[in-house]
């Protein structure tokens, strides 16, 4: 189980590391930016869960290889994109890669959370489980659009946050009946399913828009609460 575990979050570290590096290198960041992406992104989401069940230090830092490889990855993503730019440089490529990468991460951490609450004897809340599965999920794609200044994620695109929760209830649900590895595997490929889908498809929920004029100001409108003289 620790070694399926170890290997589910390295999957995961490599796919959030480029998800993260994906968006530097598309907001032009320097090498060392493109590096705290990677990292910030596939670590972020872990470092949230282990502070919230009080594991100090958290992995990333005790086990360092998580970091290390989330570095290597960014490193290697940057060196493509300059190797091939005008492959990469396309924005179909970068979105589908942006999107796989991401969907991908978002799945294995969701599980990885999970695992973590049941491990730490706290299985029989299942409340709590759902949301650090979520948090998990989550956290290190808001960190990263934070510093990229982007709206996050869970916010804007399609079915987002909701494909973490789902995926974290099947594993909550799943765990005892079926088995810890079959529920993150289960975990895993629902929430990366319904990614992929809602993005195809273009499925989300309800949003709020302004009207076709919102707040604007026309110019006559201006220049009637401020008239010259």
């Amino acid at each position: 189980m620790a070694l399926f575990l170890f290997i589910l979050e390295i999957i995961g570290t490599v796919a959030f590391a480029v998800s993260g590096a994906l968006l530097a290198v598309k907001k032009e960041m320097d090498v060392f930016g493109v590096c705290v992406m990677g990292v910030v992104t596939a670590c972020g989401g872990g470092v949230l869960r282990d502070l919230m069940l009080g594991y100090l230090p958290p992995a990333m830092f005790r086990e360092p290889v998580y970091a290390l490889t989330a570095v290597g990855c960014s490193l290697l993503t940057m060196i493509l994109f300059v190797v091939r730019r005008r492959f990469f440089s396309h924005d179909r490529v970068f979105d589908t890669l942006m999107l796989w990468s991401d969907a991908l991460g978002l799945g294995v951490f969701t599980a990885a959370g999970v695992s973590a609450v049941f491990r730490a004897g706290f299985g029989d809340n299942f409340f709590f489980s759902v949301f650090l599965g979520t948090m998990t999920g989550v956290g290190g794609g808001v960190l990263r659009d934070v510093l990229a200044r982007t709206p996050p994620y869970i916010f804007v695109r399609h079915i987002y946050a909701c494909a973490s929760i789902l995926g974290a209830v099947v594993c909550t649900l799943l765990w005892r009946t079926a088995g810890a590895t079959l529920a993150m595997l289960v975990c895993c490929g629902s929430v990366f399913a319904l990614r992929i889908l809602s993005a195809h498809y273009r499925w989300s929920l309800p949003k709020a828009k302004a009207g076709k004029h919102g707040h604007r100001q026309t110019k006559k409108t201006r220049a009637t609460r401020h008239p010259k003289g």
